[in-house]
C-alpha cells in the first residue's frame, strides 16, 4: 500500500464506504491521510474513579461488572446499564439507544470510557461515553517509550488525544479513525514530497511522523508541529506555482501597445466625472505595462463603486487604436449584459465595435448607435470577430471555446476571476508566438498576506478612493423588534422613487434550520418575495431574481429593475458583484450572519452609486454577541480594504473570493495569515526556482505544483 492505492484496494473499504467517501473527496490512500482533523479532544488524562465529579468530562479505566440491558415502558427506549470499577472505586455507566453492547461488551472485560458524567437521582454516571477495550498493542513505527507511557498506544478512540474529523453520512470520526490507524500501519516507503535540507533547516517532521502526529498526536505541540509542517508545505507549494508563473510570463513575448497620450486626454475629456487619483494611477501603471514587449500580468483591484471599469475601458481604447482586439471575461452572465451595456456608450464616441457572447445571447454594439444593441447569429459574431471587426469581445467562459478565434487578439479584461494562464491566453489566438496581455479586476479586496501569497504573480494597482460626491452609506443592524419600523421606512423611499434589494441565504425553502429554534428557516427568496408582494408591500411592484432562473428571465427582471418597473427586488447573492442601479438607495440583507462581511460589503456596494443619501439594513439569525460584534464592523468601516482584514481575522481566508478552490485544509488557510510562514516559504521556493527553474531535481514538488497550476488555471 502507498499514497496512490486507491480505497477499492484497502482492507474494509468496501463499495458502499468508497461512495460515501467520495462525498469528502477520497478517492486514494493520499486523500484519506491528507483528510486531515478539524479539531482535538484531549482523553490522555486517566482520572481515578474516586475523583471524578458530575458536570465534566473525564477520562477512565478499569474492569466492566454487571452488564444489563434494559428497555423503558413508556417510550421503548434501549437503555445499556454498566459498572466500571477501578482500585479507586466504580461509577455506572448508561449507554441510551445502543442496545448492540450488550452483545459486544462482556462482564470482565477491561475498557477506557471517555465522556460526561451527571447525575440522577441514582447518583453520578457516565453518559454514553465513547469507549474501547484495552488491548495491548503498540502501532508499528511508534516511537519507543518507557513503561508509563507505551499503554498510550492501546488506544484509538479514547486514553489519548483524540482526532475529530469532517463527517458525511455513514462515515463517523471513529470509523475514519480506525481506518486511518490501520492504513499509517500498513503504509510502506512513504516518499517525502518536502526536500530533505529543507526539512533540516527548517526543523519540520518527516512526512511519516508527521501523518503519524497530525491524526494520533502524543501531545499538542506535536500536532501543532505536524500541522505546522503541513501548512509550510502547502504554502511552498503555492509560492512555487506562483513565482514559476511569474518566471514563465517573463519568459514570453505580447504585442507591445504604444501609449497615446492625446488619445488618453480626448477619452477623459469625454467623461461626464473626473477621474480620481487613485484611477489616473492605475490607469497609467496599465497603460505603461502595456507598452512592454512582454505580457502585463495586472490586478486592478478596487471597492465597490471605485470605477475600475472606466480604468480598463482606457486601456482596452488603448489597444484597439493601436490596431488590436480586447477579451473581457466575466463569471455570469449578469455581470457580462452590464458590461457590454456599460462599454457601449463609453467607447462609442471612438468608433469602436463591442460584442457580446454569452451561452444563449449574441449581440454586437454598432459605435453609431451605442444604445442599440443588435441581435447577430453566433456564427456571424465569430466570423466577424475572426476577421477582427470586433474590437472587443465580452463574454463568459464561452470566450476560451475552440470555436471562438481572433484575429488579432493582445488584451484580456477578467472580472472577479483572477487565475488564468499562459495556454489560455495561447488558445484564445491563431497562433502562440505572441502572449495577450492580462488584466485582472476585483471589487474583492484581499489582505497584503493573501495577496502576496496566492496572487504573487500579479502585479498590482489599487482604486482605494470613491468618486466625489458619493455619500456614506448609513448602515443599521435591525432588532426583530425594528423590522415593521424599518418596512415604513422602505415605504416613504419607495414613494420618493427610489428603489430597494433585498437579499436572502438561500432560494427555497431549506431543511437546515436554526440551531437554536425548531420553527426558524433561513429566510429563502421565493418565499420572502411571496411575503413582501402580498403581505408588507401590496401596492408594491415586487420582482423576484435567483439563479436558477432561466437567463431571459433574469435579464428581463434586471431590465425592468434598470428603468423603474420594479420598486422592490427579492434576490439571491446574485447581485453581489457588479450590478449598477444609481436609483437603488436601500439595501436590505436578511441573514446577514450567513455571510462574510466582504460578502456583505458587496452587496452594500449595489447601492450608494448616486449622490442620494443610501441605507443599508442588515437582519441577523443569531442573536448571539459574536455574530453582532462581527457584523459592527461594516458600522464602523466603509473601506473593503478595512473590512478585508477584519474578516480575515474572524473568519480566515477560506471564505475569501477564489481561495477555496485550492483545497486547503482549514489550518492551511489559517496559516496564510501568518505572515512570517508565508515568507519562509516564499523564501524558500525562491531559493530553489533560482537553483532549478524546471524543478527537474525535485520531481515530487514538480508533481504538486502542476496539479496547482490545472486546478487554477483549468489547463
Amino acid at each position: 500500500m502507498n499514497l496512490s492505492t486507491p480505497l477499492s484496494q484497502v482492507p474494509r473499504v468496501g463499495p458502499v464506504y468508497q461512495k460515501r467517501l467520495q462525498n469528502l473527496g477520497i478517492t486514494t490512500v493520499r486523500d484519506l491521510l491528507f483528510h486531515f482533523p478539524r479539531s482535538y479532544e484531549d482523553f490522555s488524562i486517566i482520572t481515578p474513579i474516586k475523583n471524578i465529579q458530575e458536570g465534566s468530562t473525564y477520562c477512565a479505566t478499569g474492569k466492566l461488572l454487571d452488564i444489563q440491558q434494559k428497555t423503558t415502558y413508556k417510550k421503548r427506549f434501549s437503555v445499556t446499564e454498566a459498572l466500571l470499577q477501578d482500585d479507586s472505586g466504580a461509577i455506572k455507566i448508561v449507554w441510551f439507544q445502543q442496545p448492540y453492547l450488550a452483545d459486544s461488551l462482556k462482564t470482565g472485560d477491561q475498557v477506557c470510557v471517555a465522556g460526561k458524567v451527571i447525575r440522577d437521582k441514582d447518583g453520578i454516571y457516565f453518559s454514553s461515553p465513547a469507549f474501547e477495550k484495552i488491548r495491548p498493542v503498540i502501532r508499528p513505527g511508534a516511537p519507543s517509550n518507557d513503561g508509563a507511557k507505551s499503554s498510550r498506544y492501546e488506544f484509538t478512540h479514547v486514553g489519548r488525544i483524540i482526532p475529530t474529523y469532517a463527517e458525511t453520512a455513514g462515515v463517523s470520526s471513529r470509523w475514519l479513525r480506525s481506518i486511518i490507524k490501520m492504513v499509517l500501519a500498513s503504509l510502506k516507503d512513504i516518499t517525502d514530497s518536502l526536500p530533505e535540507d529543507i526539512i533540516k533547516t527548517k526543523k519540520l517532521p518527516a512526512l511519516s511522523q508527521a501523518l503519524w502526529q497530525i491524526h494520533f498526536p502524543d501531545s499538542m505541540q506535536e500536532a501543532q508541529g505536524a500541522q505546522k509542517r503541513f501548512a509550510f508545505e502547502e504554502l511552498l507549494f503555492i509560492s512555487l506555482f506562483v513565482l514559476s508563473e511569474r518566471k514563465k510570463i517573463a519568459s514570453v513575448k505580447a504585442p507591445p501597445i504604444p501609449l497615446n497620450t492625446e488619445l488618453m486626454k480626448r477619452f477623459t475629456g469625454k467623461l461626464p466625472f473626473t477621474l480620481t487619483a487613485a484611477q489616473k494611477k492605475s490607469a497609467w501603471s496599465i497603460l505603461k505595462d502595456l507598452e512592454n514587449p512582454r505580457p502585463m500580468n495586472r490586478m486592478l483591484q478596487g471597492d465597490v463603486g471605485s470605477g475600475k471599469t472606466v480604468v480598463a475601458a482606457m486601456a482596452a481604447l488603448s489597444v484597439v487604436k493601436a490596431g488590436y482586439q480586447v477579451a473581457f471575461m466575466a463569471p455570469t452572465e449578469i455581470l457580462v449584459q452590464q458590461h457590454f451595456k456599460t462599454m457601449g456608450p463609453l467607447l462609442a464616441p471612438f468608433k469602436v465595435t463591442i460584442g457580446l457572447l454569452t451561452g444563449k445571447t449574441d449581440r454586437f454594439s454598432s459605435p453609431k448607435l451605442p444604445n442599440d444593441f443588435i441581435e447577430i447569429s453566433r456564427a456571424k459574431l465569430l466570423e466577424k470577430t475572426k476577421k477582427g471587426d470586433i474590437d472587443i469581445l465580452i463574454g463568459t467562459h464561452t470566450l476560451i471555446q475552440d470555436k471562438v478565434k481572433f484575429g488579432n487578439l493582445a488584451f484580456v479584461i477578467l472580472d472577479e476571476q483572477h487565475r488564468f494562464g499562459v495556454k489560455q491566453r495561447a488558445k484564445l489566438l491563431h497562433r502562440t508566438k505572441l502572449i495577450p496581455h492580462l488584466l485582472s479586476m476585483s471589487a474583492t479586496p484581499i489582505p497584503r498576506t493573501l495577496a502576496m501569497t496566492i496572487y504573487g504573480d500579479l502585479d498590482l494597482s489599487l482604486i482605494d478612493e470613491l468618486p466625489q460626491g458619493r455619500k456614506k452609506i448609513e448602515t443599521k443592524i435591525v432588532t426583530p423588534q425594528e423590522r415593521t419600523q424599518t418596512y415604513a421606512f422602505i415605504k416613504k423611499e419607495v414613494a420618493k422613487g427610489k428603489q430597494v434589494f433585498v437579499i436572502c441565504p438561500r432560494i427555497e425553502k431549506s431543511e437546515i434550520r436554526n440551531p437554536k429554534s425548531e420553527t426558524s428557516e433561513l429566510k429563502n427568496v421565493k418565499e420572502e418575495y411571496e411575503k413582501l408582494s402580498r403581505d408588507i408591500f401590496p401596492k408594491l411592484r415586487v420582482g423576484m431574481l435567483h439563479g436558477k432562473m432561466a437567463q431571459k428571465e433574469k435579464e428581463e427582471v434586471m431590465r425592468k429593475f434598470k428603468f423603474k418597473k420594479i420598486d422592490v427586488l427579492v434576490s439571491t447573492s446574485v447581485v453581489e458583484v457588479g450590478v449598477d442601479i444609481p436609483n437603488a438607495t436601500v439595501m436590505m440583507i436578511e441573514g446577514a450572519d450567513r455571510f462574510g462581511l466582504a460578502q456583505l460589503h458587496q452587496f452594500r456596494g449595489r447601492v450608494g452609486r448616486s449622490d442620494t443619501q443610501s441605507y443599508c439594513f442588515l437582519f441577523a439569525e443569531s442573536n448571539s454577541t459574536g455574530t453582532h460584534q462581527r457584523l459592527r464592523a461594516l458600522l464602523e468601516f466603509d473601506s473593503g480594504f478595512a473590512l478585508a482584514e477584519r474578516d480575515l481575522k474572524l473568519r480566515g481566508p477560506g471564505d475569501f473570493a477564489g481561495t477555496k478552490q485550492w483545497g486547503l485544509p482549514d489550518f492551511a488557510m489559517e496559516q496564510l495569515t501568518n505572515l512570517a510562514l508565508v515568507q519562509e516559504a516564499r523564501t524558500a521556493a525562491q531559493e530553489i526556482i533560482e537553483k532549478d527553474i524546471t524543478l527537474q531535481r525535485y520531481p515530487l514538488l514538480k508533481v504538486r505544483v502542476q496539479e496547482l497550476r490545472e486546478q487554477l488555471h483549468l489547463e
